[in-house]
């Protein structure tokens, strides 16, 4: 009788322990690398969003170069047809002196009168007027020609002593001051403010031992025209602020 021996088969092989201390150290080495790398670039990226935000002013003054000066003056009257004459004699009037005076007659134009008839207002208070109908008539010079415009107005009050009533400086009647070049003067106006702001920057970051670095973000604000003072309303005061945000290095 042969007896039969059975093989073990040698496709199930040991697997060896150190393969997974091996396998495990790799793990933890590449895990540590990695929360470092990721550490370091937070850190880096930290220290690259260190800003400092400043402002820089441009402010200059120019000369306004339209003027809207608008001349009212009343009249009175109990009839009405001698109030539309005389109505019309006295804007002749004023016509005639700006003109002889170096205003242009394209730069004079003249509004519809505005009549009240007293007699027909509901509210009276049972008092009659003296006159029936007072009127109050419009001229306006629209000019380029400022300082010659000015001329004129300080010269108005001869007309005054010709019996003309005007108006002073009542609501609606106030002489007006453009300043319309805003375009020509704002390239230069901003590249001064931004100058200006990195200026302010620049010293900031010295005193901080840093390094001004890029730009990160810049704004640039609303101009603003005023005039200079109550009493040189034809100077204008022009007025722009520019914000601009740095980075700061080590």
């Amino acid at each position: 009788m042969s007896n039969n021996h059975q093989d073990t088969p040698h496709n199930a092989r040991s697997t060896s322990p150190w393969s997974g201390i091996f396998l495990g150290v790799f793990v933890c080495v590449g895990l540590s690398v990695l929360g470092y790398l990721l550490a370091s670039a937070a850190i880096e990226y930290k220290l690259y969003e260190r800003t400092v935000t400043v402002k820089g002013l441009s402010e200059r003054e120019y000369s306004a170069d339209i003027v809207i000066w608008p001349i009212q003056f009343n009249v009175a009257s109990n009839n009405l047809g001698e109030l539309y004459k005389t109505i019309d004699q006295q804007s002749d009037n004023i016509r005639t002196f700006l003109e002889t005076n170096g205003i242009k007659s394209d730069e004079i134009s003249m509004d519809l009168p505005s009549i009240t008839d007293k007699s027909a207002q509901q509210y009276s208070g049972g008092n009659r007027a003296e006159f029936r109908y007072t009127a109050t008539q419009t001229l306006t010079v629209y000019s380029k020609h400022i300082d010659e415009t000015r001329t004129v107005m300080s010269q108005l009050s001869q007309l005054g002593k010709q019996g003309i009533v005007f108006m002073g400086n009542s609501y609606g009647v106030q002489t007006e001051y453009l300043f319309t070049r805003l375009n020509e003067v704002k390239p230069e106006m901003i590249e001064e403010a931004t100058r200006k702001a990195r200026e302010v920057a620049e010293k900031f970051a010295a005193d901080s031992d840093s390094s001004l670095g890029k730009i990160k973000r810049a704004s640039q604000g609303q101009f603003s025209i005023s005039a200079r003072d109550k009493n040189n309303p034809h100077i204008k005061r022009v007025r722009v602020v520019s914000t601009v945000e740095y980075y700061l290095s080590d």
